[in-house]
């Protein structure tokens, strides 16, 4: 039993290795760069100055109108795609004739990467055609500037987000209602309860924790969103910065403009943004399995 222990330790060791080096080690290198003066490719010798790029940071306008942007394009993207996939879930789940095709239909996005949602999408929102062409030939007064309109701007890339995301969500929502029981259903028909009685009672409660799971994946997406917003709105971030994200501005700082520490720091907020999602389902998935 310990030779055997000893070889599993042996052959994961490499990747342990990798991960504690790469991973790990580059996030702590990242965080102490956040802390230094390092602003400057041309700074030998960086120097702790504590949280002042932080406070820079906060006193941006532009990453104040990154944060609020990402906060619009979550409350629209997440919800959007869970009711979608939801909705594709119940509708395939109730045994529809051709449910390959239609399965096929709906997770066909999901294999797309967003550079080629974003070329996509932004002809489809281009001002003078995609849909603007369509809804003006069926006499449709829904013409718009998409995100070329600084008041839509990230809204209109949700949309594209979600085309994209919801089939991931239907596939989730798919596997949670084909494991629950179907004596569970019947006991309820027998009971006398209505159809929405049993979605709302029986359905809802069990797929939750596919609700949890798909809610963390779609909100770390959310936050880190990068080259959807670049292939759909530029690397400008659109008109008045009304595309702009976090992760864009991060780029920016970093790779452009050579301010290392501030672009760590940017970084290290979104950590610490994602944090907030995934350490409190960490902990609720480790107590679940305990009580079981």
């Amino acid at each position: 039993m310990k030779r055997n222990r000893r070889i599993a330790f042996l052959l994961l060791l490499p990747s342990l290795l990798l991960v504690a080096v790469f991973v790990y080690g580059f996030i702590l290198w990242t965080g102490w760069l956040s802390l230094t003066n390092q602003n400057d490719l041309f700074v030998p010798h960086p120097h702790f100055i504590g949280l002042h790029n932080y406070v820079r940071l906060f006193q941006n306008p532009r990453f104040l109108i990154d944060l609020k942007n990402t906060a619009v394009f979550s409350l629209i993207f997440i919800p959007g795609s869970l009711i979608l996939g939801l909705g594709g879930a119940l509708l395939l789940a109730g045994g529809v004739r051709f449910e390959g095709v239609f399965r096929t239909i709906f997770l066909m996005p999901m294999a797309l990467s967003f550079i080629v949602t974003g070329v996509a999408w932004r002809w489809l929102m281009n001002p003078s055609s995609g849909l603007n062409l369509l809804f003006h030939s069926m006499g449709l007064n829904l013409n718009s500037g998409w995100y070329t309109d600084p008041n839509i701007g990230i809204k209109a890339i949700a949309l594209a987000a979600i085309w994209q995301l919801s089939g991931y969500t239907m596939a989730l929502y798919l596997a949670g209602l084909r494991a629950i029981p179907k004596e569970i259903y019947e006991a309820a028909q027998v009971d006398g309860a209505s159809s929405g009685q049993t979605f709302r009672f029986i359905t809802l409660p069990l797929i939750t924790p596919v609700t949890l799971s798909a809610v963390i994946v779609l909100g770390h997406i959310s936050l880190k969103i990068f080259d959807l917003v670049v292939a759909i709105a530029g690397s400008s971030g659109g008109p008045a910065f009304s595309s702009d994200v976090p992760a864009l501005f991060m780029f920016i700082t970093t790779f452009q403009a050579n301010h290392f520490a501030q672009g760590a720091g940017i970084s290290t907020v979104l950590l610490i943004l994602v944090s907030f999602l995934v350490i409190p389902y960490l902990r609720w998935s480790l107590a679940t399995e305990a009580k079981e």
